[in-house]
């Protein structure tokens, strides 16, 4: 049969037209299967998959209706791109689309439990909560602070004149006396000259015993005698000043303490600006701490401070002995100092100390846990229990310790007082006491 026959022309029109028919059908069920699968993963797909399959099948069936022989070609090339186009556009937007949908899909997933921790006490239920009994407490108005142990006398020791050091009498970290020898500067210079004015001394008092005889004969004026005395004293005099010198060579201590490490050695050069060694006196020890300003009458010469040093498990006292007369500018606060006998020199200056100062006492105070206060704007209020409710009470306050606050106004002794559960608490809601305490003793 001939390719140019009218019948294989008419074959070769059949197939074209099945192909043409068949080529969209193929891309829905195509297009079909892509939208199922984007239903199946991502529920929130199935709006945009319904659109997307009615579009295809529009799309096919407005083709074939306008179907002719003479347009077969033109026709299914375009729909060719368009359903081509559809498929590409609607892989880009399954792209975009899929971070966002797969969180929203988790999110929808995700079951929301209710808070194991809800407030309890709502829809008539009580809310449980401890209950602190008042009685009466002794309280104590404390100051806490810090200081400083400091030496009850310490110094740099140095020469009071320069020149070559010959010798060195003392042990570094031994106690000396007050006056001991320490060390020695080259004095010969000095020795010498005492030795010539001691000879001048000596010749001048022989003159004077004779001057002294001539004027009682009156072979003399008393002039000529006025002037050999005043030789003698001249010479006295000189001597003094080589003796001073002579001393300012010596190193001696000046109070009773220990002699710390030496910065020289003999033979050493020496000036007035040259420390030898620091000399401390470590008993008795001075602890030296400031307190605020308000407390400055209360805090006088005699006062009793107790104090604490870290890694030691004693407790010391000691006694105010000065307090500076003016207010640092920059601290607001008052320098004071106290004394502590040190008897043993257990403690060491320099030291870091924990200060505690009691400035009052009181016997029988209205006195609760800190946590029972609440701060509000208008002023201090806690939560009492009574007749198996909350009752909101305002108070004023007055000493504070490190646990507990004194109330002065609006608590009584034998009130209850709500310590815990203190954020879920109102005016009249009904309260089960869980534990009662009474001075820390549960009941």
């Amino acid at each position: 049969m001939s390719l140019n026959s009218p019948v294989a022309g008419r074959v070769h029109f059949i197939l074209y037209l099945l192909s043409f028919i068949f080529y969209p059908l193929s891309f829905i069920l195509i297009l079909e299967l892509f939208v199922k699968f984007f239903e199946k993963s991502f529920p929130a797909f199935q709006p945009f998959s319904v659109f997307a399959v009615i579009l295809g099948k529009s799309i096919h069936n407005s083709k074939l209706v306008k179907l002719n022989q003479q347009h077969m070609t033109a026709l299914s090339r375009r729909i060719i791109r368009i359903s081509t186009t559809v498929a590409i556009a609607l892989l880009l937007v399954g792209i975009i689309l899929y971070p966002k949908v797969k969180d929203a899909s988790k999110d929808d997933s995700k079951v929301k439990v209710p808070g194991r921790m809800a407030m309890r006490g709502g829809g008539g239920q009580p809310l449980f909560a401890n209950g602190f009994i008042i009685v009466p407490t002794p309280m104590s108005e404390l100051i806490s602070t810090t200081g400083s142990l400091l030496p009850d006398e310490e110094v740099d020791l140095s020469f009071e004149t320069s020149g070559k050091v010959v010798a060195i009498y003392f042990e570094e970290g031994t106690r000396v006396k007050k006056g001991d020898l320490l060390a020695k500067i080259n004095d010969a210079p000095l020795q010498a000259q005492l030795q010539k004015l001691q000879a001048q001394r000596k010749l001048a008092e022989e003159k004077l015993f004779r001057q002294k005889q001539l004027l009682e004969r009156d072979a003399i004026s008393r002039e000529s005698y006025d002037q050999v005395s005043t030789e003698l004293q001249a010479i006295e005099a000189d001597i003094m000043l080589i003796k001073a010198r002579i001393a300012e060579t010596e190193l001696r201590a000046p109070f009773d303490g220990i002699v710390g490490l030496r910065t020289i050695s003999e033979g050493a050069y020496t000036s007035t600006q040259t420390p030898i060694a620091h000399m401390v006196k470590v008993s008795p020890l001075k602890i030296e701490f400031s307190i605020p300003e308000r407390y400055a009458g209360e805090v006088t010469p005699g006062f009793e401070i107790s104090f604490v040093i870290d890694g030691i498990a004693s407790k010391f006292t000691g006694k105010v002995y000065a307090v500076a007369p003016k207010v640092d500018m920059a601290t607001r606060a008052i320098v004071v100092r106290a004394m502590y006998p040190n008897p043993n020199e257990e403690l060491k200056p320099g030291r870091y100390a924990s200060i505690t100062l009691q400035l009052s006492k009181i016997d029988n105070a209205v006195s609760i846990p800190t946590e029972a206060l609440i701060p509000e704007m208008e002023g201090e209020k806690v939560f009492i229990y009574r007749n198996g409710k909350a009752e909101q009470v305002r108070v004023t306050t007055g000493l504070r310790t490190e646990s507990r606050i004194q109330v002065r106004t609006g608590l009584n002794f034998g009130d209850t007082l709500l310590t815990s559960a203190i954020l879920q608490l109102r005016q009249g809601i009904p309260v089960q006491l869980d534990t009662i305490i009474t001075n820390k003793i549960n009941l």
